[in-house]
């Protein structure tokens, strides 16, 4: 069984304050409640976060106007990262995030490690898409090409 809470604060997968969601009583508990993210739903208090939220979504907009002009920058360079390879034609290593973000910040580009959304770190050569996440509607995605390093 769900209970519905306002939320307070912006929490990732669930929204952003101002929201009145179902999330179940132990989250809610032990959780959101505690960290200050979320409250009983009560007038008062939606009220009192309306204009917060109203704010908050100006600021969203705003941000995503930018992401989406980052997002075009991002999916117009190239990234070559070279890797030395053994005789049998197997990488030496890994090729990953920190490896990726030093080919993003070389083309004057700043973006925090944490958006880049990487399972794993590559161990052959060829070509891999990967995910950034720039805002929470907006996602480029960067080709990476894994060659040889001669």
């Amino acid at each position: 069984m769900a209970i519905e809470v306002l939320l307070m604060d912006q929490v990732e997968g669930l929204g952003i304050e101002g929201d009145i969601v179902k999330v179940s009583p132990g989250y809610a508990r032990n959780y959101l409640f505690p960290k200050g993210y979320a409250t009983e739903v009560t007038e008062g208090k939606k009220r009192q976060i309306e204009k917060k939220r109203l704010e908050r979504l100006a600021q969203l907009k705003k941000e995503k106007g930018a992401a989406e002009e980052l997002s075009k920058k991002i999916e117009g360079i190239e990234c070559t990262i070279s890797a030395k390879v053994g005789e049998n034609g197997k990488m030496f290593g890994s090729v990953g995030i920190p490896q990726i973000l030093e080919k993003i910040q070389e083309q004057g580009l700043e973006i925090d490690r944490s958006k880049i959304d990487l399972a794993a770190p590559f161990h052959e050569l060829g070509a891999f898409d990967v995910s950034i996440k720039l805002h929470p509607e907006v996602v480029a995605t960067l080709k990476v090409w894994i060659v040889e390093d001669k």
